[in-house]
């Protein structure tokens, strides 16, 4: 008896064309997702920021009087009549370099003190916002110089300048003792710490807001009744957080 099998061998034939079919779009979707990754990662390898990196190039020390009390570092439970203060003018050339030749860097609300042992010797310092642009393509970086000194400092081409140092400013007794003998030493660590906001601009892409904490340990050379320019032994070390 014959059979037949035109009906029956017509439907997988139909379910097989429309299987093939799908599959063909759900490639075309994963090549579309696969060439969009890959641009999508070439383009963040290429206008990624990059951390801006800062060195302290110089330092000068004007002033730095320790008004230590000796009952209270003998007796810390007593109430010290004149509590331990110090008294500083201090100027720091510090060099931030934008490492990303196609982003530009914006920084805002600045400021920047002085500490030791984790104690302040300077009250925080406003400095003025700074924009660093992107360099041209012979160039590496642009080179900004921050100069943190006494008040009545003016502004210079090429970097810009704040106050710094003056008024007396609070210690703790250990610290007051220890900065007396590192300066009998003729050598004292100190720490400038740069506080403020980060803003890139890479290409088409604007960043947020980034804090910015900067910390510079530097090692400097000091003689009593010697002011200005002191040297920094070995290389200054800064870190950076964002």
């Amino acid at each position: 008896m014959p059979h037949d099998d035109g009906g029956a061998s017509g439907k997988p034939e139909r379910r097989y064309r429309g299987s093939g079919a799908g599959r063909a779009v759900c490639s075309g979707v994963l090549a579309f997702v696969v060439i969009a990754g890959i641009v999508a990662l070439v383009l963040y390898l290429v206008y990624r920021p990059s951390r801006p990196r800062f060195s302290v190039t110089g330092a000068a020390i004007y002033a730095l009087t320790t008004n230590s009390n000796a009952t209270a570092a003998a007796n810390p439970f007593a109430y010290p009549a004149n509590p331990p203060a110090v008294v500083a003018t201090m100027q720091f050339t510090l060099l931030v370099r934008n490492p990303n030749d196609r982003s530009a860097v914006r920084y805002d609300r600045l400021s920047a003190y002085v500490s030791y042992r984790d104690e302040p010797l300077t009250p925080p310092t406003p400095l003025p916002p700074l924009i660093q642009a992107k360099s041209p393509p012979f160039l590496s970086n642009y080179y900004y110089y921050y100069y943190y000194k006494q008040p009545g400092q003016r502004q210079l081409g090429g970097g810009v300048a704040g106050s710094g140092g003056g008024p007396a400013v609070a210690v703790s007794a250990d610290v007051a003792a220890g900065l007396a003998t590192d300066e009998a030493y003729g050598v004292v660590a100190l720490r400038l710490v740069v506080l403020g906001r980060a803003k890139f601009k890479s290409g088409p892409f604007h960043s947020e807001w980034y804090g910015l904490y900067v910390r510079c340990d530097v090692l400097v050379g000091v003689r009593k009744g010697v002011a200005g320019q002191v040297p920094l032994l070995g290389n200054p070390d800064c870190h950076v957080d964002m």
